[in-house]
């Protein structure tokens, strides 16, 4: 049997800074969903033929040799959906996501075998001193800022597990100096390292 082709799909990694160390927000997949039923899980989803053509309020501060900005603007939507915070503005009804504060951190392909498959980045937004209200549509639940140690003890995905050891290797600027690439090889994880 062919593999299923992969999805494009986006995470955002909401760090903030605490006396402890980086906090980020995580929150539980409810046990009715398909993929990764009750694991916790940054905000994040599929790219919807909207995200390609939605115009940011504020572009990305940094290019590559993907085209980012949707991948980007689909973070950016899933978070606001699923946990309430809104990086941007709402006009007419319609998101303008602010991407300027937006940095890539690792992209990850599910396994081959899996039924289901994505083609998921993850991007990091620090949202420390901002004024943040959780809420949302209930698809994540136990929405929390957690320490990065703490989040480790949860049920977590191999590449959320992955992710939050990266954030917690950051420096006090939250600034990546390499991203990764996380794909599948007869079941085990590979790992590539290159520039942002």
């Amino acid at each position: 049997m062919r593999p299923v082709k992969p999805r494009d799909a986006a995470s955002l990694v909401l760090v903030r800074q605490a006396a402890a160390g980086p906090e980020v927000l995580l929150g539980r997949r409810a046990g009715k969903h398909r993929f990764l039923p009750n694991v916790y899980a940054f905000p994040g989803g599929r790219v919807d033929l909207s995200d390609k053509t939605e115009t940011p309020l504020k572009p990305l501060n940094f290019n590559g040799k993907d085209n980012f900005e949707p991948l980007a603007i689909a973070a950016v939507r899933e978070t606001w959906e699923e946990t309430g915070i809104l990086l941007g503005a709402v006009e007419n009804g319609q998101l303008r996501p602010d991407l300027s504060g937006l940095r890539y951190l690792c992209r990850a392909i599910t396994p081959s075998e899996s039924p289901i498959r994505f083609h998921a980045r993850f991007f990091l937004q620090d949202v420390s001193g901002l004024p943040l209200t959780l809420g949302g549509s209930g698809e994540l639940l136990d929405l929390a800022f957690l320490p990065v140690e703490a989040a480790l003890r949860l049920p977590l995905a191999d590449i959320t597990e992955f992710v939050l050891r990266l954030v917690g290797q950051l420096g006090p600027d939250l600034t990546p100096q390499q991203a990764a690439f996380w794909r599948y090889r007869r079941g085990k994880p590979m790992i590539r390292w290159h520039n942002p």
